[in-house]
């Protein structure tokens, strides 16, 4: 077993703008995640040093390691800078970094925890990658399903889910949250 932590870090952009939003579906996995173990309200405290916003729980709060879990305060395309800022803060290596994302090739509620693969175009991602210099993290894609008709994929990911996907997203989010705890449980 190693001592250093496991981090868990959600994808979206940042401010109420974005809000309810499909590119910040992590994001709200994320602020499930936290209710488990947390009292209400969630808070995240902000680390400065690393531009995220950051909670710290114990080892045997969410599994045998100690865990952190985060979100950037960055726009989703430059996630990179902050996950590898944290990850070198903690000491935390790729094959321990947990990253809770949207997924366009996946249909909507559909949720898969793996470990490295492809960015399927996913700019998040790509930094991330870019950032760490390999794709050997893991990933909880949370599938946003694709764009009507010739839509842009651009502007998709920054509309609010419809009202029957705005009626699924607590159980798509409980889901990818049962899988960051089956997975740190494992650790």
């Amino acid at each position: 077993m190693t001592d250093s932590p496991i981090l868990v870090i959600a994808l979206g952009n940042p401010g109420p703008k974005y809000e309810g939003t499909r590119h910040n579906i992590g994001v709200d996995a994320l602020e499930e995640l936290l209710s488990r173990v947390t009292p209400m309200p969630a808070q995240l405290s902000v680390h400065r040093r690393t531009n995220t916003e950051i909670a710290e729980l114990p080892a045997g709060r969410l599994g045998p390691r100690k865990v952190v879990l985060a979100r950037t305060r960055e726009f989703m395309n430059l996630s990179g800078g902050p996950t590898k800022a944290l990850a070198n803060y903690f000491g935390v290596p790729a094959r321990d970094i947990v990253v809770l994302h949207d997924e366009l090739e996946r249909d909507f509620g559909v949720v898969d925890l793996h470990l490295g693969g492809g960015d399927h175009g996913h700019n998040g991602l790509k930094s991330i990658t870019k950032s760490l210099g390999t794709k050997d993290y893991h990933r909880v894609a949370m599938g946003i399903g694709r764009p009507p008709g010739r839509m842009d994929p651009a502007p998709f990911v920054l509309k609010p889910f419809s009202k029957a996907e705005s009626a699924e997203l607590p159980i798509v989010c409980a889901d990818a949250a049962d899988a960051v705890e089956r997975f740190l449980a494992s650790q």
